[in-house]
Parts: C-alpha cells; structure tokens; sequence
C-alpha cells in the first residue's frame, strides 16, 4: 500500500460515467486523505489500471454507453448493466492487491453480488449515504493495509530467512518468495524462468535454503557453457580410461550433489541428446558414469533454469516435451525489473552500502541523490538487475575520487551514472515510466503528464513536496495538476 501521511489513506480510482455523481464519491473521499483518480468510461478505467498502482477501485455497475463492447476479452452486455464486471476482472488482473467496491442501482443488486463470485469487496446501492460509502472505503484500506503487513517486509525478512540477496519490496515479488517457501519444503523439481540477469540462480539458492536439504551440498552448472561431451563428464562423471586422459576415476554433479540440491542453468540451450541422457537419470535416480556400464543411485533436488520460452522450443523440437514434464514440478517466474520498479530504490541502495563497502572500507555510505534515483527508477533495464547492479558499482568507482560533503560523505549524482544510461532517451525520459513502458506514440501529452506525476508520486511514498522537486515544478503547480487530472 503506498505511503501517505495517514495510516488509512489509499489510492482510489474511482469509474463513474456520470461525472457529478464521481465528484460527490471524490470529495467525500477527501476527509479521511484518499487521493482519488476519476474516470467516466469503462476503456479509461482500463488505461488506469494499466498504468497506474491502486488500493481501491470504486465502479459502477451500470455503464449502457459500453454496450456491446469488449474489453480485456470480456464483452459487456446490450444493456451495459456489467459495464463495472469488465473493471471488476481487469482490477483483479492488473491490481491484484486492490480491492474493488460495486456501485449500483436498486434493480441491479442481484447482478451486484454477482460480483461476489469475481472477487468484489462489497456494493454499495444508489443514492449513496455519504457516511456509510466513506466507512465502507475506509473497511476496504483497512484489508489492503493489514494484507501488507501480514506478507512484511519481505526485503528484510529476506535477509534473515534463507533468502540472502533478494532485494523483494513490490507485490509482485512477495508472491514470487511465498511460492518458493512453499514449494521448498517439497521435493518436487523447480522450473525458474525469466530473462537474463533476473535472479534465477538466487531463487535457486533460496529454494535450497529453505529445504529439509539447507545442510547439504547446493551446486550449480550452466548447461550452455561446455560442449556436449565435456557436458555429459560434468554431469555424470567418468571411469579411468574412459577417454585419453582420464587418469582416475571422477564424479560427476549428480553424485557430488547427492542428498542436496542440484541447479541446471541455461536448461533450454541442453543439446537434445543429452537432455534424453538427462531425463533418464531423472526418472531412474541413477547414473553411469561415461566408460562404466555399473548404475549409482543418487538422490538429489532438481532446479532448472532458462532464460527461453519452452513451449516454443519444444513446438521447435529443440525441447523435448517429455522432459519439460519432468523438471517443471513447480514453476517459478521472474518478472523483469522493469515491471517492479518500486524495487529499483531498495536494491540501488543495497548494492551503493555493498559497493562502498568494498571500495571505500571505513567510510560513510554514499548519498545518492533524488534526480539520480529517479533516472534509474525510470530506465527499462534491459540487463535486469544484473544491469543494474553493474550500473551502481560504476558509479561508485566514478566518484571516489570527488571531495565530500559536509558531513564527509560522497554523493552520487547523475553525472556518475554510465552515459548509456544517462542520456538513454533523453528528451524522452519519461518513455520507461510505468509499468507498460514502451513508445509514447500516439499518446497525448496529458496522459503522459499525468503517469509522470502519479509515478513520481508513488517513488516518493506520495510526498508531494518531494515529488514537485523531482518533476521541477512548484508544490502550487502540482497541486493545480493534481486537481485538473482528478488525481485527488
């Protein structure tokens, strides 16, 4: 839940076609510090909930303007009368930690609690009393709120509880880490997926951690690196003999890794005929090491990693079906770091204390300041947090050599952020904020403004005054924006 200066206050996003109507929800939303964004037509609503972050969304059940339509493969009535089920849905996709509040007429509480059924909060009929509308919102910030504090503060939790590394603030990586909690205690295979630099190997270990196994042997090999036969040696293991060279007998990682956790990086680049060697182990639990035809048991937990879309390798027949089965017991997906950028703030500040530490043994950690954060806050991090962190060390080894501050500590700017970053899109920086990202072709200015101003919002915790000195505009100027956007 976004931080404000009450303990209750939430980011409303209120869909109303009938813009008085929204206007009376807004202002009685006022008193107890909601900031509210209004919208009056169901494809707005989509736009919102796309590229905002709320913690409630207000809608209202009946909107006959929408009729017909589809939207989020959901295709509303002729009458419009679940007009606010379409939001209902794409709410529950696209803001999966909001809450959703039903606003209907008389004749349509039937279809209201419907809703139940897709995961509505509650509904409230027309006209509304103001009091109970305000409490019954005030009920729905109260669950969001608790909801927040009952999953922690994982960042932290993380750092004590076998999770060493994982920098996990945002919604998103929270249920990545509840699902490795419990699939650890299993000892069904892993299948990690996501793009390059992501943290498949740290999600790995943390599996590990987390196992009946943590005191055994964990041990990782990428299965791009070698060439198939020196492959097939490192898996298996070989005989005396078994090649010129071979001079002793050797174990291979499944033998070595026996009783713990083994990580098969890079799965998807496996050659085909090692991965049929490699299913058979999986399904016999034993192995022949290369010059031998004599079996070993072993007994070891699986975790398998790649970087590819399986589904399209095996529909290339460059992956067998068989054995994508066999590793994906459990699949944990990694997002990139563009679609959790509320991380972004955490990990800079964990890898600046980490770096300095290295670079700069007995001085003070490095500020880095607002227009820095910002900048990295907003790239798209192709090289995900690998990038990222790669970025953090530069710019620490780049200013060592300035003079300090008054209180004897570096300060990292922008000036020290590698160039590729830097300028990256300059003219044009606010193309990575929010979680679509993209091009802005095609997009008015006013949406743009409006996605930078709630963005920077959320980055600064919603504290107005720094936010108005990130955008370089006067609080006045935010606050007339604030207003004319409905950004209440």
């Amino acid at each position: 839940m976004a931080k404000h200066t009450e303990k209750l206050a939430a980011q409303v996003l209120i869909v109303e076609d009938d813009i008085d109507h929204a206007d009376v929800m807004a202002d009685a939303l006022k008193k107890p510090g909601h900031v509210c964004t209004m919208v009056h037509n169901v494809e707005s609503a989509m736009q919102e909930l796309t590229g905002g972050l709320f913690d409630i969304i207000i809608t209202d059940l009946r909107m006959p303007e929408t009729a017909g339509q589809t939207f989020q493969s959901y295709t509303i009535a002729p009458d419009g009368a679940d007009a606010g089920i379409a939001v209902l849905r794409a709410a529950r996709s696209l803001q999966p930690s909001a809450e959703t509040i039903m606003v209907t007429a008389h004749g349509d509480v039937a279809t209201a609690r419907a809703a139940f059924k897709e995961g509505a909060y509650d509904f409230i009929e027309k006209p509304l009393d103001l009091e109970v509308f305000r409490n019954l919102v005030n009920r729905a910030a109260e669950t969001v709120l608790l909801r927040h504090e009952a999953t922690g503060p994982l960042d932290e939790l993380v750092q004590h509880s076998g999770f060493e590394g994982i920098i996990a603030g945002s919604e998103v990586m929270r249920r990545v880490l509840r699902t490795v909690k419990t699939v650890s205690a299993s000892r069904l295979p892993v299948l990690v997926t996501g793009e390059s630099g992501t943290g498949k190997e740290l999600i790995a270990r943390a599996v590990h951690d987390n196992s009946p196994r943590a005191d055994k042997r964990f041990v990782a090999i990428n299965c791009a690196a070698e060439a198939e036969t020196l492959l097939e040696d490192q898996l298996f293991g070989h005989t005396r003999g078994a090649f010129t060279g071979a001079e002793k007998d050797r174990q291979g990682v499944f033998e070595y890794a026996d009783g713990g956790t083994l990580f098969l990086d890079e799965i998807g680049d496996m050659p085909l005929a090692m991965q049929a060697k490699l299913l058979r182990v999986l399904e016999t639990g034993e192995v022949v090491r290369l010059g031998s035809n004599e079996p070993r048991k072993t007994d070891v937990r699986l975790v398998s990693a790649t970087n590819h879309v399986l589904d399209k390798l095996i529909n290339s027949g460059i992956f067998r079906e068989d054995l994508f089965f066999r590793i994906n017991g459990a699949l944990v997906h990694l997002p990139p770091l563009r679609d959790r950028r509320e991380d972004i703030p955490r990990i800079v500040r964990h890898a600046v204390a980490k770096y300095s530490s290295e670079l700069l043994p007995g001085e003070a950690v490095p500020e880095i300041t607002d227009a820095a954060l910002m900048r990295l806050t907003s790239y798209d991090w192709p090289g995900n947090v690998r990038r990222l962190l790669n970025v953090v060390q530069n710019m620490v080894v780049s200013a060592m050599g300035d003079e300090r501050d008054d209180k004897g500590q570096l300060v990292l700017d922008i000036r020290h952020i590698p160039e590729d970053v830097r300028i990256s899109d300059e003219g044009d920086e606010l193309q990575s904020i929010g979680p679509g990202g993209g091009s802005l072709a095609g997009t008015s200015l006013e949406q743009i403004e409006k996605r930078a101003i709630r963005e920077t919002l959320r980055l600064t915790g919603g504290n107005r005054e720094q936010a108005a000195k990130l955008l370089g505009i006067g609080e006045r100027t935010l606050y007339r924006k604030l207003k004319e956007y409905g950004l209440r």
